[in-house]
């Protein structure tokens, strides 16, 4: 055996080995879904039979309404910084106006500040704007802090795109509002995705702001509605890793199907910012 192929039988290895434990914990999560209180303690590591799919049902009818609500507020999340991150984008991006530069400075410093310097006042902004315990109170701090985020990242990745497109689309009579609907926007499909997958993924990961926020259950997204289910059933292990298996999924189905959109506009970023 050549010395190279040993190199690659050992890297295939190690990788194997990675990702193994990468996926272990999912396994696990499985695997524990679908045992009863019995079998989770005696066959604590390893798979057991008969399997109980009951457990998925209990669970569903726990943290469906959570998962309802957090579609809710990932979908107009989404919508609210679509609006607004590829428009403010493209404007940096392909207009040269004064204090063009200074401006998106102080924009990109918002990425710098931690988020929890700003808990205090946004909280007491939400309550004076008398949006507390709804769905309202979720949405627009996901939609201000991805749209920080979005025209930074979008902006980066649409300066790359080669002028002379937009010159010729100017020849023929394009405006802006066109150049930016019928060109900018389809040769950004990557960078958007990138952006709409860390929205998605910030909702699903937000846990503290609900647990301030909201008090009525049907309001709760996925993160804070486990951890009330979690208290709710402690002693029966088998529905409650059903629910984060079911609160899973949807993140898994979105990277599964649109990874490569999300590795293109990473790369994009990275590679025009250089």
């Amino acid at each position: 055996m050549s010395r190279t192929r040993r190199i690659d039988l050992v890297a295939g290895a190690l990788l194997a080995v990675l990702a193994f434990a990468g996926l272990f914990p999912y396994l696990f999560m499985l695997a524990a879904s679908v045992k009863d209180n019995e079998q989770f303690f005696t066959s604590y590591w390893a798979p057991a039979w008969p399997l109980h799919l009951d457990n998925y049902a209990a669970a569903w009818e726990q943290v469906s309404p959570y998962l309802f609500t957090s579609f809710v507020v990932a979908g107009l999340a989404i919508a609210g910084t679509m609006v607004l991150a590829p428009a403010a984008a493209f404007v940096f991006a392909r207009y040269r106006f004064p204090g063009r530069t200074v401006l998106f400075g102080m924009v990109a410093a918002l990425l710098m500040v931690p988020s929890i310097t700003s808990l205090i006042p946004l909280f007491v902004l939400m309550r004076d704007l008398g949006i507390l315990d709804s769905r309202l109170v979720l949405i627009v701090p996901h939609v201000t802090a991805n749209t920080v985020f979005g025209i930074v990242v979008m902006r980066t990745y649409m300066a790359q795109i080669p002028e002379e497109i937009f010159e010729a689309a100017r020849v023929d009579g394009a405006g802006g509002v066109r150049l930016f609907l019928a060109f900018m926007l389809p040769l950004a499909r990557p960078v958007i995705g990138t952006v709409a997958l860390m929205t998605v993924l910030g909702v699903w990961n937000d846990y503290f702001w609900p647990l301030l926020t909201v008090q009525t259950d049907e309001f709760r997204t996925i993160p804070a509605g486990l951890a009330f289910f979690a208290g709710q059933n402690a002693q029966q292990w088998g529905p409650l890793f059903a629910g984060y298996v079911l609160a899973s999924l949807p993140l898994v189905v979105l990277f599964t199907f649109l990874s490569k959109w999300f590795l293109a506009g990473i790369q994009g970023g990275v590679v025009s910012g250089k």
